[in-house]
């Protein structure tokens, strides 16, 4: 089995095509829609236009859903192949992600004093109460 590369062109590529040759989007109208609604930089400065032109060396920062990704343009690409070739079009220099705090199952079943519906015993010295003002 042989691995397939990338070519080591130097062209420009347009920015929709590169993030999804990349895989940062799943198709290129998703990359077009982060694009328009202002979730990508080029070096910096926002990117507007779909038909912006990426060529290596520059700095792309990318706003997704769950991180924020800082990439380094290394190459164009010629076509959407496995993510071991996708990643060859890039250097990720983003930063490392927040280490949250992993809840065990049983803390996250446990729900704080106070939180969420009140029991059956609760309501009724509720209604005790209420009935008491009267």
């Amino acid at each position: 089995m042989s691995v397939e590369t990338q070519p080591t062109s130097g062209s420009r590529q347009r920015i929709d095509k590169w993030l999804f040759f990349a895989r940062m989007a799943k198709s290129r109208s998703l990359a077009q829609s982060h694009i328009q609604s202002g979730h990508v930089r080029i070096n910096g400065e926002r990117c507007n236009h779909p038909s912006q032109m990426v060529k290596p060396g520059d700095r792309i920062e990318l706003k997704l859903e769950r991180r924020d990704v800082v990439l380094v343009v290394r190459l164009a690409g010629e076509r959407r192949g496995p993510y071991e070739e996708a990643r060859l079009l890039y250097d990720d220099q983003s930063p490392p992600p927040d280490e949250a705090k992993r809840l065990t199952p049983y803390e996250q079943a446990i729900r704080a004093t106070g939180a969420g519906r009140p029991t059956k015993k609760e309501r009724r010295a509720i209604d005790r109460l209420m009935s008491d003002e009267d």
